[in-house]
């Protein structure tokens, strides 16, 4: 396999610090370097083809029309939700007292209506 040097990446002082203090025994700055470079491409790679994936997928349910709508979604998680909370509960009976009450539990719904853009 034919080797290329990478250009040389300037650093504070703090960094290049912080990374001898890392290496495991006999690793060098360099080896350091080009595995963590290999595990960034590695990475990005697959977060392209999960990107391409879910446009493709989106793009499937969009032709199809076989989709969810938000607010049934939202409801059905909190079904599921509000049925394990009864199951535990009914499980805990003796320690009710120190759980919080089912209403202090915010909503899925309302969760991520504050939390997600429209």
């Amino acid at each position: 396999m034919t080797t290329v040097a990478l250009r040389s990446v300037l650093v504070e002082l703090g960094l290049l610090d912080a990374l001898e203090t890392v290496l495991a025994e006999a690793e060098t700055v360099e080896a350091f370097v080009e595995a963590s470079v290999r595990a960034s491409v590695e990475r990005r790679c697959v977060q392209a083809e999960s990107i391409v994936g879910g446009l493709h997928s989106l793009d499937e349910t969009r032709r199809s029309g076989d989709c969810v709508d938000d607010d049934a979604a939202c409801n059905g998680l909190q079904r599921k939700l509000d049925a394990a909370r009864m199951r535990i509960a009914g499980s805990q009976e003796n320690r009710l007292e120190d759980r919080p009450a089912q209403a202090d539990y915010p909503s899925i719904g309302n969760a991520l209506s504050r939390s997600c853009p429209p």
